[in-house]
Formats: structure tokens, C-alpha cells, sequence
């Protein structure tokens, strides 16, 4: 089994304020998580961990039936059968592709050590490139070639820097797709830590939500955007339309947007932030009967969608509202807002 498991894990530099306070974080045997979170939040120094480059303070790290560091327990990086995909591949220049991938099956012999690479470069789709050197390859193609050779001495756990950061965004959805292909093939468990929220969410099994040194929410990337556990969250993943709400008798809130049915009771919240997704709202015709109206103070065109922000009476911040489809307003013009699908209500 290589189910990963962290509890309590604290660290912390010298005499300044911990990094890490006691981050709690389990990942199933073949799942990808995505430890996600803002610059500083400490998901770095829980990878250096978890590879054994750095001593916790305190807490655990096991992998399936093994303890990899704990109370008197610290394993050597080497000994861990965990893989690493460093940013931007840090491929070795002066080995070929062939020779980089087999750069970690020491002892293993010749011919199954040739099968192997021939296998990894095949599973990353490079199959042919094993005589090139690494500075005649693409980024991306360096980034596969970086995880074949964390993949060929069949590691246990696989853990990824951010490694599309260096990647152009035209480059980077395929080179995720291709990564989490070969990472299902060969059954590893996988970590990859990112701040991209987009990445995150399109890529791992599960999100790990980091704040402040502790996982702040772990869930499925669905249930984490529709269910965050609080405005923060809803604000950090995706964007948010956060609104203060007083609750009506029918378990619906009062905002500024009108009546908002609540996703769950409010189990004795009088009032509270309402959190709404921006695809949500629907833009309708200011001079529609019951809708609430406003002004578009500005619109982002995407091509496949836009986002246009719309201030109304009741509330300081302007709404934003996902638009699919030809645009139909433009900015200063008159638009009414209306609300579909029900809300979170937090306190």
C-alpha cells in the first residue's frame, strides 16, 4: 500500500513564527493530491519534509506501513522510494534523455535497466528521443522526461514542485493531461503542490487548501468549489461573489441581491456572508419586473466566456458575473441581476 499519510507536522526557522502548525493532510494509494495555497503558507517546507530534505519540529510522515520520519525517526531521502519533478525539470545537461531517466536505477541490470527507460520515455510519449541531449527538447518535453525519471525506479510516491510554472499556458494544460496519464498508468500516489488554483483543480483528485501553516480544507476539486468551508476559501478557489445575508424564516437569506435559497440550513445563523459563484448570476433586462438593477462598470472578454462586474444599490463591491456566449452588455450600460442555485451561508 502507498497511502501517504501526515499528521501533526510543525516546523519552523530559528525563532520566527511556525511555517507548518501541526498540517494534517491523508492521500489514498493511487490518488493525486494538490497541496494548493497562497506564497508562504508553508507547502513547500511540507514537501522538503515529506522528501526528507528537511527534520519536522513535530508530527509524522508515513508512507503505506512505513514511518519516514517521526519521534527518532528520520529516513534518508534515498531510502524513502519517493520520486521527485522538480520545477522546470532540472534535467542533468551533460547525459542524454536515455541516461537522465536511468539516472536512479542503480543496481539494476543492464538490460532490464534499458527496458525500463524505453518503457518510461514510451509512457511519457517520448518513445525515439532516448539519444538526444536535454537542451535539443522543448519545456514540456523536459518535463516529461523529469517525470519518467521519477517514475523509473517505481517509486511509492511521486511528488511534484509546481512544475508547469515555466511552461507558456498554451503548453502547460497539455503537458498536465500527459503527466496525470502516466501517473494513473503506473498506479503512483502523487503530490503536487501549486498555487495555480486553476491547476489544481483541473488536474488532482484532491485539493488540499493550505492556510497558515494547516490544511485549511481537503476535499474533492467539485466539492471544494461548491462547498468551500468558508469565505476565504470560496474567495481563494475560483472566484467569489461574497455577500452579508440575514436569514428569513424560510431558510432563504436577505442580500443585496434579493432572496437567496441557502444549499443547508442555517443551523441558527441569523446572518452571515453569503458566498455565490459568479456563473450563478444571470445579466437580464434592467427593465425586466422584480429583478435587482445596476450598472456594468466593466467587462474581461476570455473568448470562451467573460466576466462582467456590475455595481448595485445595497453593496460597496460590484458583482461579478460569468457570461457565456456573445456579450450582451457593454460597460455603462444598465443590467439586471438575478440570482439561480442555491448558496453557502457562512458565519
Amino acid at each position: 500500500m502507498n497511502e501517504l499519510h501526515v499528521d501533526g507536522l510543525t516546523k519552523s526557522y530559528g525563532s520566527e513564527e511556525p511555517v507548518l502548525r501541526g498540517l494534517e493532510l491523508t492521500v489514498p494509494p493511487g490518488a493525486l493530491a494538490a497541496v494548493l495555497g497562497p506564497s508562504g503558507c508553508g507547502k513547500t517546507t511540507f514537501l522538503r519534509i515529506v522528501a526528507g530534505f528537511l527534520h519536522a519540529d513535530a508530527g509524522t510522515v508515513r508512507l503505506g506501513d512505513r514511518i519516514l520520519g517521526g519521534p527518532g525517526v528520520h529516513l534518508p531521502p534515498e531510502r524513502r522510494r519517493i520520486g521527485i519533478v522538480p520545477q522546470e525539470g532540472a534535467l542533468f545537461p551533460h547525459l542524454s534523455v536515455a541516461r537522465n531517466v536511468a539516472f536512479g536505477l542503480t543496481g539494476v541490470e543492464r538490460t532490464e535497466r534499458r527496458r525500463r527507460t524505453e518503457e518510461m520515455l514510451d509512457l511519457v510519449g517520448l518513445a525515439g528521443y532516448g539519444d538526444r541531449m536535454p537542451h535539443e527538447l522543448s519545456g514540456g518535453q523536459q518535463q516529461r522526461i523529469a517525470l519518467a525519471r521519477a517514475l523509473a525506479p517505481r517509486p511509492q510516491l511521486v511528488l511534484l514542485d509546481e512544475p508547469f510554472n515555466a511552461l507558456d499556458s498554451a503548453l502547460r494544460a497539455g503537458v498536465r493531461s500527459d503527466v496525470r496519464a502516466a501517473l494513473r498508468a503506473t498506479g503512483a500516489t502523487a503530490v503536487l503542490v501549486t498555487h495555480d488554483q486553476q491547476e489544481a483543480l483541473s488536474t488532482a483528485d484532491l485539493v488540499a487548501v493550505v492556510r497558515d501553516g494547516r490544511v485549511a480544507q481537503c476535499d474533492t476539486p467539485q466539492d471544494l468549489y461548491r462547498r468551500p468551508a468558508n469565505p476565504w476559501i470560496a474567495d481563494f478557489v475560483g472566484d467569489a461573489v461574497l455577500l452579508p445575508g440575514t436569514v428569513d424564516g424560510d431558510g432563504t437569506a436577505l442580500t443585496a441581491l434579493g432572496p437567496v435559497p441557502l444549499a443547508t440550513p442555517p443551523n441558527g445563523l441569523r446572518a452571515g456572508t453569503v458566498v455565490l459563484r459568479p456563473e450563478q448570476l444571470r445579466l437580464i433586462d434592467a427593465g425586466s419586473e422584480g429583478v435587482v438593477r445596476g450598472t456594468v462598470t466593466d467587462v474581461c472578454y476570455y473568448g470562451h466566456d467573460a466576466m462582467v462586474t456590475v455595481a448595485v444599490e445595497g453593496h460597496d463591491t460590484p458583482v461579478g458575473i460569468r457570461v457565456a456566449g456573445p456579450l450582451p452588455v457593454c460597460r455603462g450600460d444598465e443590467a439586471g441581476v438575478r440570482v439561480v442555485g442555491e448558496a453557502g451561508l457562512h458565519p
